[in-house]
């Protein structure tokens, strides 16, 4: 992959998935060997809004490549909090990293930071637009799983404010999939997201319902309903909790379905199927440090 900057999954062909999730897989073969990668490396944490997961191994993967992070620490305890704007807050971070992994409430933030910076820019989230690692992340999860070809893949639940859901949606274009969403028709796909996709010719196929489409898919990939991203709370009620999958509901699933989540999860995945041979959601987050040491490696070695 030769990319500048990683800000949408659309920059993402085919052949860039495939290299990130094959040197993914050598690291998660024989992590040990990649330890002294990028020495002394600086990787730049610039997190406007909460994160575990993502955060974690973006300071894992750095640390297992051999270099370290610099963190601003959350917004209240930086100079954001005085007025600082993004795009000052950027150059000054540029000046003691090597790349940038932003995280920012507002929608085409990522995109602006990497207008003012010459380092490259990781988007890990800029509201309700895009979240490209966390994509590859999936990706990963469902080729070692399924494979990537001739797949029925199930999209359900904040299909309008998820991030991930439209990185997933643009990425698999990429791949001979059928794409079915299933969402309360409050939370449907956004009108820009569905004309991307039909655009790119991808197999769309929109539900309110589960039972009808389940026996069919080879992944569900379930998300929660963002309260945050709710502009009224009355709104956020009316759907909350209507989308929750248990063992019960999985009767009906074929043996091989792998059940994801970007997470966290709120009740939308009872925890009694975590121990059924479906649960993938604890690996695609494991998976996320391997993924991110061959998305660091790629970027930094094209930055060099």
């Amino acid at each position: 992959m030769r990319q500048d900057h990683l800000i949408s999954a659309s920059q993402l062909s085919r052949a860039d998935i495939e290299a990130v999730l094959d040197r993914a897989a050598e690291i998660d073969g024989d992590p040990a060997a990649w330890g002294d990668t990028h020495d002394r490396a600086v990787l730049g944490l610039c997190f406007f809004e909460p994160s575990t997961r993502t955060k974690m191994s973006f300071d894992t993967a750095i640390k297992r490549l051999g270099g370290t992070t610099t963190d601003m620490g959350s917004v209240d305890s930086s100079s954001v909090k005085k007025g600082e704007s993004l795009a000052d807050t950027v150059r000054v971070v540029e000046g003691y990293a090597d790349a940038l992994v932003l995280r920012h409430p507002s929608e085409g933030a990522a995109k602006l930071a990497s207008e003012f910076v010459d380092v490259p820019v990781i988007n890990a989230g800029d509201g309700a637009g895009q979240h490209p690692s966390q994509t590859l992340l999936d990706l990963y999860t469902i080729r070692e799983n399924v494979g990537l070809d001739d797949l029925s893949i199930g999209i359900m639940g904040d299909l309008k404010y998820g991030r991930t859901v439209h990185s997933l949606a643009e990425a698999l274009t990429n791949f001979d999939v059928r794409q079915h969403f299933i969402s309360p028709e409050s939370l449907q796909l956004p009108r820009g997201v569905r004309f991307d996709l039909h655009q790119s010719g991808a197999q769309v196929r929109e539900h309110t319902e589960l039972d009808g489409v389940l026996p069919d898919l080879d992944v569900l990939y379930v998300t929660r309903i963002q309260r945050e991203r709710f502009p009224d709370e009355t709104e956020y009620e009316k759907v909350a909790g209507e989308y929750q999958i248990d063992t019960e509901t999985l009767n009906a699933a074929k043996d091989d379905l792998a059940v994801m989540h970007p997470l966290p999860r709120v009740d939308e995945i009872d925890p009694a199927v975590d121990a059924t041979d479906h649960a993938t959601y604890f690996e695609q987050a494991h998976n996320g440090v391997p993924v991110r040491m061959a998305l660091l490696d790629s970027l930094l070695e094209a930055d060099q």
